[in-house]
């Protein structure tokens, strides 16, 4: 079979037509495996299809490959292997699909895959899965784990073709007769060759199953019948849904299973069991109709295209309104006309009639022409099947040839044989006359022996000598008749065995005289039709000859209408030369007035670049403005924040961009100067602002950045100035380059990056979980602290007795004297730790009450987006949450060391004080950070207001009860002035005086200290929290 023979047929199976492959393609591919004894032409051809970007040319590629895999060459599985992988990438690429044919071909692909895996591993099973009960035997070497690794290959084999069958069902819609449409049998055609896989398929495992619950125990197999039982009810489901199908009751005769699976517990249940059989009728009318081409519509079209060309030639050559209005002679058409002008439109009626009348003519000679071209073609489409089946015949000749070679080598061989046996007859004939020869001695012997016997009495010497020779001829007997034994036993089995050869061998050479019978008729039937092919042709030849004698003639009168047609244009070449004349003047006025127009516009475009002239000096006076207010002692005071002269670096790099283009636009069309206009004023306020945004941002930089952001926003104006200078005139616009002004802008940028707030060093993406972190972490240490002033109050409650308390030794000696005396060490401990634990609970339920808020505010704001999601876009309110519950947790472990340190003499009251303050403010900033996006009606909101009410309750009572018990200590803790002198006195007032003004000295310090640690603070905080960023 040729090469380009196989690779159109391939093409025309393979093409993006949603319609079934016809068969009669797949069959000459198939044909075509065998021929070259592989499947190189087919995947020359199908590499250079695009399988990976149109799904149905995938679909009808899995189809004939699957068909190749099946009834091909067996080395189309050798090929095909190198392919592979390829295949299973596209699976997957296509698996990505979800709709139309996306899913079909990902699944179809893996099925091929798994297919040549199978046969890979197991490769006696022929590619169409044909074996018989002994073949199937000899495919596990009688060893149970080969059967049960079958088994196991079988099951995912037969799970892939299910998976196809349910994938195409899917995706028909059953409730109409989609088999019957050309979309719907594109995707049932492949089916054809899953049922008769799974047919195979079905069989064998029930018949392997059977064998391994004879050999394992039915325990060990309980996954193998249950794998079994669902792929037997999803088979019979789909084959009776195929069963029903229109399209297969055609094609193919399908199998239905038993109601029941067979039961492997019962091992005569394999003889009930019936292997189903796929019959496909011999005279199937396969979908393989050509589509017939509508040849009068062609004609129609192609006529009236014909017809349109035909007219505006015409209408270039005489003019346009020829049917209409007559010409105009010297602006006379209100005037009668003359004999002249009626015989012009004689002539112009007589020519459209003579058009008409040559239209007509052509239109039907080209469809009679079409039509025959359009019978010529399938005349010889229906010759190419022809000899295409000819060929068929001359390659089945060919295959029959040579198989009748080998039945003549194998009758040769029989004749060969048919002499080994007779020479082996021949050699048992020489044994059976040695076997008498040596019977007869053996009877001479005996009567020897006899003779010998009765001289016996005569001679006691001769009679042991006789004895002796007779137990010689004993033994020779004895041999003798082994030997004899042994070689008609031998003799009998080569017979036998030379009988069943010789049966054997005559009853094939008997099938081989029919089949080369039947051949040698079909051999004459071909010849036959090919000499009627001969005849049809030569018969074509002849209605080709007449038609192309009926063109001839066509093509004469065509040639006497045109010399016609020359004529009369040679009658209208005049009345051409006329109206010539007066186009040639119109063509002068119109010269005249482009003239002018040049002029207005070359004025226009003067002016309009006077006016550019004007718009740059004008912008040149903006940059310059805000380069002399750089040194304007009222400018020292102006600030600006990194973040925003960064934006606005951005606009001015990009109004730079939008400059070049409108430059580059007006150097190609100098008309084109409207971008310029927009552009030059714009150019010109960015950079002055960047200029004056630098220079205010650099009087809060460091000194080293604050210089060089100072030096780049000058040199940022000059290289700007530069570059309007360039703008003045039409000579230097062409040497006209950003380069520079970028460069100052991006080291502009770079410094403002640089100068730009850090913020908390934390990904968006783990915001959500720090501020759960935090406010479990705030929780924690708010229940740790009220534990540990619960602790407090129990023990001091503990060591109590009346008015006496138990003080550790490193309580200073006078204040103990001082509380043992006055009786209210337990009244001020209690009461200090009393409103500690209560300001703790308080503490408690905010945070509570502050995390149902913060879910609440997160569960109405993150919409579709995950928690995680919606902290990350609201990140500035989510570092404030967690800067505030940092406080918060702070706090209140500060206040409990701190009220420790109290009650055990070692702290001060202050310090107890100032934490209190310190967690009311926390409090304060942490419901200012949940009130920012809650909702002003939200219950949890006003529960979070309550909280933070009871908070600054709990504060002001801990300050309370600080200072009462502070004032208690200090109220008795008074000097005793009974037996001190008046020097004494004079000499502790100087130390007063002195230690007033130490102290003093101190409390300024302290306060000049607090403000600055404030002022610290409040920036560090703006720099987490992004106020700058906000305020811009």
């Amino acid at each position: 079979m040729d090469g380009a023979k196989m690779t159109v047929s391939i093409n025309k199976a393979i093409n993006t037509q949603e319609v079934a492959v016809k068969e009669k393609h797949a069959r000459t591919c198939i044909l075509g495996t065998h021929h070259e004894k592989g499947a190189q032409t087919f995947w020359s051809v199908v590499n250079r299809l695009p399988l990976s970007s149109n799904a149905v040319l995938c679909w009808k590629f899995c189809h004939v490959f699957h068909k190749l895999l099946r009834d091909g060459h067996p080395s189309v599985l050798k090929d095909s292997l190198r392919y592979k992988n390829e295949l299973g990438d596209m699976s997957r690429m296509w698996g990505h699909l979800s709709e139309g044919y996306g899913q079909l071909c990902s699944i179809y692909l893996k099925l091929l895959r798994t297919k040549m895996e199978f046969h890979t591993k197991n490769p006696r099973f022929p590619g169409n899965l044909q074996m018989s009960d002994r073949q199937l035997d000899e495919t596990g070497e009688n060893d149970v784990n080969n059967f049960f690794q079958l088994t196991v290959e079988m099951f995912d084999y037969l799970e892939c073709e299910l998976n196809l069958f349910q994938t195409v069902f899917k995706s028909l819609d059953m409730s109409r007769s989609v088999s019957v449409t050309a979309a719907g049998q594109c995707r049932l055609a492949p089916l054809i060759q899953v049922i008769l896989d799974c047919s195979h398929l079905y069989d064998y495992t029930v018949k392997l199953l059977f064998k391994l619950h004879s050999c394992l125990p039915a325990d060990t197999l309980q996954g193998h019948r249950d794998r079994f039982q669902e792929q037997f009810r999803k088979l019979k489901e789909y084959l009776y849904r195929s069963s029903n199908l229109q399209y297969f009751k055609r094609l193919i005769q399908i199998p239905q299973l038993p109601e029941n699976p067979p039961n492997f517990l019962r091992a005569s249940a394999l003889s009930e069991h019936i292997s189903p059989v796929v019959v496909i009728p011999a005279e199937s009318s396969s979908p393989d109709s050509e589509p017939i081409v509508e040849t009068d519509d062609l004609v129609d079209m192609d006529s009236t295209s014909q017809q349109s060309l035909f007219d505006n030639k015409f209408d270039d050559i005489f003019g346009a309104s020829f049917g209409n209005t007559p010409f105009n002679f010297n602006s006379q058409n209100g005037r009668n006309k003359d004999d002249k002008d009626r015989l012009i439109e004689q002539l112009y009626r007589e020519i459209s009639t003579l058009k008409e009348e040559l239209e007509n003519f052509k239109a039907e000679s080209r469809r009679a022409v079409i039509q025959l071209k359009g019978r010529i073609s399938e005349l010889e489409a229906e010759l190419a099947e022809q000899q295409h089946l000819k060929q068929q015949a001359l390659d089945e000749n060919e295959f029959l040839r040579t198989e009748l070679d080998e039945l003549k080598k194998r009758r040769e061989d029989t004749e060969k044989a048919q002499k080994s046996l007779s020479e082996i007859e021949r050699k048992a004939q020489a044994n059976e006359q040695r076997y008498t020869k040596i019977k007869e001695k053996y009877a001479e012997l005996v009567q020897s022996h006899a003779d010998l016997l009765r001289k016996n009495a005569e001679v006691t010497k001769q009679v042991t000598t006789a004895r002796q020779a007779q137990g010689d001829v004993e033994r020779a007997k004895k041999d003798l008749e082994d030997t004899y034994q042994r070689v008609n036993e031998h003799m009998q089995r080569k017979s036998q065995e030379q009988m069943e050869i010789m049966e054997t061998l005559q009853k094939e050479l008997t099938t081989s005289k029919q089949e080369l019978q039947a051949l040698r008729s079909s051999l004459e039937v071909s010849e036959q039709s090919g000499l009627g092919l001969n005849d049809r042709v030569a018969s074509l030849q002849q209605e080709k000859d007449s038609l192309v004698e009926a063109v001839t003639q066509l093509e004469k009168q065509v040639a006497t209408l045109q010399g016609e047609l020359q004529h009369v244009t040679s009658c209208l070449a005049t009345e051409k030369e006329n109206s010539s004349t007066t186009l040639q003047t119109l063509q002068s006025q119109l010269s005249e007035k482009e003239s002018s127009v040049q002029a207005l516009q070359q004025r226009l475009g003067d002016e309009q670049f006077a006016l550019l002239q004007c718009t740059v000096q004008e912008a040149e006076r903006i940059l310059q403005d805000s380069l002399s207010r750089l040194e304007d002692p009222g400018h020292i005071s102006c600030t600006s924040s990194a973040d925003y002269l960064l934006s606005r670096t951005q606009e001015a790099s990009d109004v730079t961009d939008r400059l070049q283009d409108a430059c580059r636009k007006f150097q190609l069309d100098r008309s084109d100067i409207g971008g310029l206009f927009g552009a030059i004023p714009l150019f010109a306020h960015l950079l002055g602002d960047i200029i004056l945004q630098g220079s205010a941002t650099s009087h809060t930089a460091p000194m080293e950045s604050a210089d060089l952001l100072f030096e780049t926003c000058k040199q940022c104006g000059a290289e700007a100035l530069s570059c309007l200078s360039f703008l003045k005139t039409e000579a230097s616009l062409v040497r006209l380059e950003f380069t520079a002004l970028r460069d100052c802008l991006s080291r502009m940028a770079a410094i403002g990056e640089e100068l730009r707030p850090k913020g908390l060093d934390i990904r968006q993406d783990e915001l959500g979980e720090l501020v759960d972190k935090e406010m479990a972490a705030t929780s924690a240490a708010v229940e740790t602290a009220a534990l540990r002033i619960e602790e407090m109050l129990s023990k001091s409650r503990a060591g109590d007795t009346g008015v006496k308390l138990e003080v550790n030794e490193s309580l200073n000696l006078e204040k103990l004297r001082i509380l043992l005396s006055t009786g209210a060490s337990e009244h001020v401990v209690r009461e200090i730790l009393g409103s500690c634990t209560s300001l703790m609970q308080a503490i408690q339920m905010l945070v509570l009450a502050s995390k149902d808020l913060q879910k609440e505010i997160v569960e109405s704001g993150r919409g579709a987006a995950s928690p995680k999601e919606f902290y990350a876009k609201n990140s500035r309110w989510t570092e404030g949450l967690i800067s505030a519950a940092k406080a918060v947790g702070w706090g209140a472990t500060v206040m409990v060391d701190a009220a420790d340190l109290v009650v055990q003499g070692k702290g001060k009251f202050e310090e107890l004080m100032v934490c209190s303050h310190e967690i009311a403010a926390s409090t304060a900033q942490l419901v200012a950070a949940s009130k920012v996006k809650a909702d002003k009606d939200s219950a949890n909101l006003t529960k979070l207001q309550q909280a933070s009410r009871t908070v600054n309750q709990a504060t002001a009572s801990v300050v309370a009860s600080t200072k009462s018990g502070k004032c208690q200590i200090e109220e008795k803790d008074t000097m005793d002035f009974s037996t001190i002198t008046l020097t004494q006195i004079k000499r502790q007032e100087m130390d007063s005086q002195v230690r007033v003004l130490e102290l003093e000295s101190q409390l300024q310090k302290e306060r000049q200290k607090l403000g600055d640690l404030r002022k610290k603070h409040y920036e560090l905080a703006g720099v987490a929290e992004g106020w700058d960023e906000d305020a811009d």
